[in-house]
């Protein structure tokens, strides 16, 4: 049954404004460089370990993605595939400000890994399979629990694409 006690807002950016909690939209990267993937410490909190990413713009969300790698790596990136992300997450609690969805992209990475220095990222590395494989299971070292999902999911893909 509708809820007959719900305002009614004259614009969509006053119910916006006045009532929308999210999910808001992110956009990361799962960025591959010299034979592993870069992952970010970041200088603000939440801090951790994070996927290179950020809160979608006004813009495509795969343009996002390549912006947010450019600005917390220094590199370039050239998606695997800018119109079907790894996966979409959207957990309400998988961000403590807010509740933020993201879709994750898969890349390959060009360029000096130097992240910029007005970015969140404090420092970007790059991390081997095997790095990866061992830091997913220690949920304390990520910012985000989400980013260390979509690192599980996308060791998943990686093995099956071997085989």
């Amino acid at each position: 049954m509708p809820n007959l006690n719900k305002r009614i807002y004259p614009t969509f950016k006053d119910y916006l404004k006045e009532e929308y909690e999210g999910p808001f939209m992110a956009t990361d990267i799962i960025a591959r460089y010299k034979r592993g993937v870069v992952l970010i410490e970041r200088k603000n909190p939440p801090f951790g370990i994070a996927l290179p990413g950020g809160i979608a713009e006004r813009m495509q969300l795969h343009n996002n993605a390549k912006k947010e790698g450019l600005e917390e790596t220094g590199l370039v990136v050239r998606l695997d595939d800018p119109d079907r992300p790894l996966c979409v997450l959207s957990r309400v609690h998988q961000d403590p400000r807010a509740f933020i969805a993201t879709a994750v992209y898969t890349g390959e990475g060009f360029g000096e890994l130097k992240p910029r220095p007005e970015e969140d990222a404090k420092n970007a590395r790059v991390y081997t399979e095997e790095e990866l494989a061992d830091l997913v299971k220690d949920k304390s070292a990520w910012a985000f629990p989400h980013h260390r999902k979509a690192i599980q999911i996308y060791l998943n893909w990686r093995k099956n694409e071997s085989r």
